[in-house]
């Protein structure tokens, strides 16, 4: 009787922890929050694609390259009016900053974006 209960207790657990992995990785129908707290803590989970899918090609972007080979290694993206702020309002403009296709940096401002994230709100994305 007790090994049937350790072998119960083991199959459960191997179905929370099936479903706690499962919650981890978004898929492609998972959305992106909007909301400026949980964009941040979970924008690094998406691909480019995934990004684009949900919110466009961004109104701005710009590539750093490996001069010799032409290879991409950052990022910077801006789009509009996409996040809100605690209190329901806009971000005019959110920057997302990639090294090798990851989120790495956001900053939210309160302005079109040419001046700068001086002005606004950045966030270092945590590690995974």
């Amino acid at each position: 009787m007790k090994y049937l209960a350790y072998l119960f207790l083991g199959l459960l657990q191997a179905c929370f922890i099936q479903a706690a992995i499962a919650e981890e990785i978004p898929g492609n129908n998972t959305e992106i929050p909007t909301l400026e707290h949980d964009f941040v803590s979970a924008i690094n989970k998406f691909t480019k694609e995934q990004i684009i899918a949900q919110f466009g090609e961004p109104a701005k972007a710009d590539d750093v390259k490996v001069k010799t080979t032409g290879k991409i290694v950052a990022s910077i993206w801006q789009y509009h009016f996409i996040n809100t702020a605690a209190d329901g309002s806009y971000y005019e403009t959110t920057e997302l900053d990639f090294i090798n296709d990851k989120v790495v940096m956001v900053a939210f401002m309160n302005n079109d974006g040419a001046e700068g994230a001086e002005n606004g709100q950045q966030y270092q994305v945590p590690n995974q």
